[in-house]
């Protein structure tokens, strides 16, 4: 942060001795060359910036977008939900026959509505003269790591470090050197902010439920900070420990108490993919575990089954099976009133509990207990959608995810892969206390299957079934799963020998069955 800072104010100056002899008279009149109307045009030109900034982490108009972007990859990788429609004669997606030209789509976004917004505020900032605006830099750089992390958990390396100097804009980062990033933008962000913890001058511009409370930034940005220190965990458990430990002992705290909310002004987009289009269901996985654990979360989650013949249960389906026509499955589970109104969640409460407790697992400093950060975590997420009953929920001792059934083709029934429970076994192993954690973290950060299928990636949990047909070519292995998405059409036309260095940097092929820098396929602990 005080390298930005020393680099903006060193621009003011310059910017101020330049124009000095061309315009004497106005910097006699205003020594520091900026106008109260100035320094408000300029605060509007930085503020401007972030409303795409803000739309684009999870695209939200038009539905078809974010469709492409998270709900026909992250949602149904996750097995959080599946998609009834057999779109492309079933060739698609949920059978491993990646689309190009749906997968696309999270770079697009992340390099046409993040990335250069990010640049522009930080060029304007550097521009404008006013030291203070710095402020607006650390913000827009909080909300591109929130995003660019999405983005490189889904293909791997990225632009980024190199973004904003012209002659190195289409070099790639491996995925380690993206993250090292990562944590650096999110310190700097973390430490800057903390002089302007009174300041409100980013509040117009704040599409977030925390209406331009800094204070609620740092702690956002602290909160990401941990995330990601416990997704880099089983590969680099030294960066991990020492970002990880940082966080939880920031004075900037931890978004415990409160959820991160984008007032996107618009519906949310799962309510037309599943309402109006009919095009998403509940997945197999949500089905099982939700319905074996008796869960009071389906009933705000999901809407019961529209055909009488399934008689109001919540049925769910297994992706990758072969489904040809829409018909079939249509009036399986739709998705509930969790997606009403014009708002959508970056961050849970919740999830920052089940951070601190895997955390607590792994030994670090100021992570408390695992137990009651599980507890902790479960009833926050109970309390988010209104569900009663935690009490008895946190001492269920016997229940367990339930065996699928297909209602339609018992050739796609398939046994949950192990009986793990609710109440949590203080007695148990660190590998099975963290699959309780995992199951309760991914049912806790729904509807954001992109965060759960990067979580299932990194240890393996929830048990998401395999699927039945599988188009990949053998470039994914039916058991192993799905691992990450190639690299985009357009990139390979316009970028194609940065793309090659950056398939160097994945170790394995451009395929969707190559495993991330952070998957590393070996036990948890």
């Amino acid at each position: 942060m005080k390298n930005i800072y020393n680099y903006i104010l060193a621009s003011f100056v310059a910017i101020n001795f330049a124009s000095c002899t061309d315009d004497f008279e106005k910097i006699n009149t205003d020594p520091n060359g900026i106008t109260e109307e100035s320094l408000t045009q300029m605060n509007n030109n930085v503020g401007n910036e972030f409303g795409p900034m803000f739309l684009n982490v999870f695209n939200v108009t038009p539905a078809w977008n974010y469709q492409l972007q998270q709900n026909l990859m992250g949602d149904v990788y996750s097995g959080y939900m599946t998609a009834p429609t057999p779109f492309a004669g079933n060739v698609n997606n949920q059978t491993y026959a990646l689309v190009d030209g749906w997968n696309g789509f999270p770079w697009s976004n992340a390099y046409g509505s993040v990335m250069p917004q990010a640049l522009n505020v930080f060029n304007a900032v550097k521009l404008g003269g006013d030291p203070d605006g710095v402020k607006f830099v650390l913000l827009a750089n909080i909300i591109k790591v929130t995003a660019m992390h999405r983005v490189s958990d889904i293909y791997g390396p990225i632009r980024y470090t190199k973004f904003n100097d012209f002659a190195t804009t289409g070099e790639y980062d491996a995925q380690d050197v993206a993250y090292k990033a990562f944590f650096q933008d999110l310190t700097e962000a973390i430490d800057g902010l903390k002089v302007y913890e009174d300041d409100v001058q980013f509040a117009p511009f704040d599409m977030s439920s925390l209406a331009g409370n800094i204070a609620g930034w740092r702690q956002f940005a602290n909160s990401i900070r941990l995330r990601l220190a416990i997704r880099v965990s089983k590969i680099d458990p030294a960066l991990a420990k020492t970002q990880g430990e940082l966080a939880l002992s920031s004075d900037a705290g931890l978004m415990t108490e409160s959820n991160m909310v984008i007032n996107t002004g618009f519906p949310h987009p799962i309510t037309v993919i599943s309402g109006s289009w009919g095009d998403i269901r509940m997945g197999a996985e949500m089905e099982s575990i939700l319905t074996g654990y008796d869960d009071g979360r389906i009933e705000t989650y999901f809407n019961p089954s529209a055909d009488a013949s399934l008689e109001g249960d919540y049925k769910g389906i297994r992706m990758g099976i072969d489904i040809a026509a829409k018909g079939e499955y249509g009036d399986h589970a739709s998705i509930g009133s969790v997606i009403d109104g014009e708002t959508l969640t970056w961050m849970t409460a919740a999830e920052v509990h089940f951070l601190k407790a895997e955390a607590a697992l792994r030994g670090w400093a100021s992570a408390g207990d695992a137990k009651s950060n599980y507890e902790a975590g479960v009833s926050a997420s109970f309390a988010q959608h209104g569900v009663s009953g935690i009490a008895d929920y946190l001492a269920d001792t016997t229940s367990t995810p339930a065996d699928f059934v297909d209602a339609l083709n018992d050739a796609n029934d398939i046994a949950y892969g192990s009986d793990v429970k609710i109440a949590f076994n203080d007695a148990g192993t660190n590998e099975e206390k963290l699959e309780q954690i995992i199951t309760q973290k991914w049912i806790a950060m729904f509807p954001d299957g992109q965060e759960a299928w990067t979580e299932f990636r990194r240890t393996g949990y929830p048990r998401i079934f395999p699927v039945v047909v599988n188009n990949s070519g053998g470039t994914i292995d039916t058991n192993i799963q799905v691992r990450r998405i190639n690299f985009v059409e357009n990139e390979r036309n316009t970028n194609s020998a940065n793309v090659e260095e950056a398939v160097g940097f994945l170790g394995g092929p451009d395929t969707g069955g190559t495993r991330l820098w952070w998957d590393t396929g070996a036990g948890n602990f």
